[in-house]
């Protein structure tokens, strides 16, 4: 068997499309993601009993079940309810692109949760204490200190759980997207060349890490740019 580097030029251009879907998935699940992680985040660290619980409950479920199970949850589970057919929410969760980026969005949700919890945990009591002795409030002190501080702290993590991400979208494919495996396994369906194939994708996908792990450090880099001055 001899490989087939023609039959590579030839899909790459659909290969590249498929990539595109992924990195639109990862783009807007990531962001919503925050939006459920923040509040989540904070719920966590809350002397509440009744917020700690419920987040890590949520935490609990989305860290302790696999994400192909939750695509399944929310594209063939949420059409077996009337109320969410008769909802205004129904045209968009009954199309599996944003199936998918609810289950992702409430995967990563959880897991930036706990990095983000974690953060906020590791912030020195020192810097706390500091900030109170001002006499900021709560809020003030969340909002100038700690969650400034956690986001330095969790950086490094959260950039590994994008990246987690990136490679867990190729279940996407099981519910019909034609994301980078999607495409890539259409394209074998019609070539017979899984090698070719599925090489060509594994590419695209350490090229996609690749850049992201790059952007990541530049921002971690920037993020922390006053220990540099401190050493200095």
């Amino acid at each position: 068997m001899s490989f087939d580097l023609g039959l590579v030029i030839e899909y790459f251009p659909r290969l590249l499309s498929g990539a595109g879907l992924t990195v639109e998935l990862i783009a807007i699940s990531s962001l919503v993601g925050i939006c459920i992680a923040v509040p989540v985040g904070l719920m966590r660290v809350s002397a509440s009993p009744t917020l700690r619980n419920l987040s890590l409950a949520y935490v609990f479920f989305f860290r302790g079940t696999p994400l192909l199970i939750q695509i399944f949850l929310v594209y063939y589970g949420l059409s077996q309810f009337e109320a969410v057919r008769n909802s205004v929410l129904w045209p968009f969760l009954r199309q599996p692109y944003w199936c998918a980026i609810v289950a992702f969005a409430l995967n990563t949700g959880a897991y930036t949760a706990e990095i983000l919890r974690g953060a906020m945990q590791a912030v020195p009591r020192g810097e706390i204490e500091a900030a109170r002795a001002f006499g900021m409030s709560t809020a003030l002190l969340f909002r100038r200190v700690i969650l400034p501080r956690a986001v330095r702290i969790g950086w490094p993590a959260y950039g590994n759980e994008v990246i987690f991400m990136i490679k867990g979208s190729a279940l996407a494919s099981t519910i019909t997207l034609l994301d980078l495996t999607g495409m890539a396994r259409t394209i074998i369906a019609k070539t017979y060349a899984p090698v070719e194939i599925f090489l060509a994708a594994g590419l695209i996908y350490l090229a996609i890490v690749f850049v992201l792990t790059r952007a990541f450090r530049r921002i971690e880099a920037r993020l922390n740019r006053y220990l540099l001055h401190e050493s200095a």
